[in-house]
């Protein structure tokens, strides 16, 4: 922790200093040139930047970090006119499942975000190592994932084409994915409910399904994981003989037209519920209102509610 409270003060000068940036700064930030940037918030209002007494607009942290997530979905298929709604959805949820952790926490998040970049920059293992453990021993694993090691992740994979990119992303999503897998491993209990986490083919990377089975995980239910590209058609089997208590499925790409009809077939040929987890859940939603198959949304704290919700009988479809 000493670590942390040692560069606390160089680092929060400079966000006091930088809380605004000019629009040429969050295009070299971001990757967006200005003219789209601009189009964002005319057209959709998807960003709200402050305007000084000239009218020249600056941004807030938040408003690039808005930014990333815009860009994260468009990457994932959404188109922009529709981010906006699914971004509104996405804070309204981190609220209600967090209301310990305001806004004023977000200045935190982004000082060990700026650590660990560092150390991502400098291919310094060690000390990445070292940021990990102190992280852990100031938030929860929810907030540890979701709000400060999974957005940093974000933002190297958008950038990973960038010159000396990828390999910062490539250190990372490894020392990330085997933490996890040591996490998962730790945390076993043959004792409790078994749950099966599976992805949908190609509709999601390994790290963020194992992060997944992390904020799926309690102390009642254990979640047991099948790695990415397992057939769909292969999970009926699969669940037959290992009798889970529940199937969830994870993808965070926008489903196709026949995506409802495809679960509404598997959850027929299972013995156990089918539920659905990740970006998806909230996407489709209204499509699988009335089915058997219960969406668990994309928000960690919100996933885990609600599965317990539905394995106790409290949660509808």
């Amino acid at each position: 922790m000493s670590e942390f409270v040692g560069a606390r003060s160089p680092i929060s000068s400079a966000l006091k200093q930088e809380e605004l940036f000019p629009i040429r700064e969050v295009s070299r930030l971001t990757g967006v040139n200005p003219v789209t940037l601009r189009a964002w918030e005319r057209r959709y209002g998807l960003i709200q930047p402050t305007r000084t007494d000239s009218g020249h607009r600056l941004y807030s942290q938040a408003d690039i970090d808005a930014v990333r997530s815009i860009l994260a979905w468009i990457e994932r298929g959404v188109a922009v006119s529709k981010v906006g709604s699914i971004l509104a959805k996405s804070v309204a949820s981190r609220s209600v499942a967090t209301p310990a952790y305001n806004e004023v926490s977000s200045d935190d998040w982004s000082q060990w975000q700026e650590q660990l970049r560092r150390a991502l920059e400098n291919f310094d293992e060690p000390r990445l190592d070292r940021l990990y453990g102190q992280i852990f021993s100031c938030y929860p694993l929810a907030v540890v994932f979701q709000d400060i090691l999974m957005p940093l992740w974000q933002e190297l994979l958008l950038r990973q084409d960038d010159v000396g990119q990828r390999g910062e992303w490539l250190l990372l999503d490894g020392f990330l994915r085997g933490r996890c897998w040591q996490r998962l491993q730790l945390g076993r209990d043959e004792s409790r409910d078994r749950i099966l986490l599976a992805s949908l083919p190609g509709q999601c990377r390994e790290l963020e399904l194992l992060v997944a089975a992390l904020l799926l995980s309690n102390q009642d239910s254990d979640v047991t994981l099948m790695g990415p590209g397992v057939p769909l058609k292969d999970l009926a089997l699969i669940c037959e003989r290992m009798q889970p208590q529940a199937l969830v499925l994870f993808s965070n790409q926008p489903p196709g037209e026949d995506f409802p009809r495809q679960l509404s077939r598997l959850a027929l040929a299972l013995e156990c519920p089918l539920l659905l987890a990740g970006d998806s859940s909230d996407l489709a939603e209204e499509s699988l209102a009335g089915s058997p198959i219960a969406c668990l949304g994309n928000e960690g704290r919100v996933m885990q509610r609600r599965l317990q919700q539905f394995l106790a009988g409290h949660l509808d479809t």
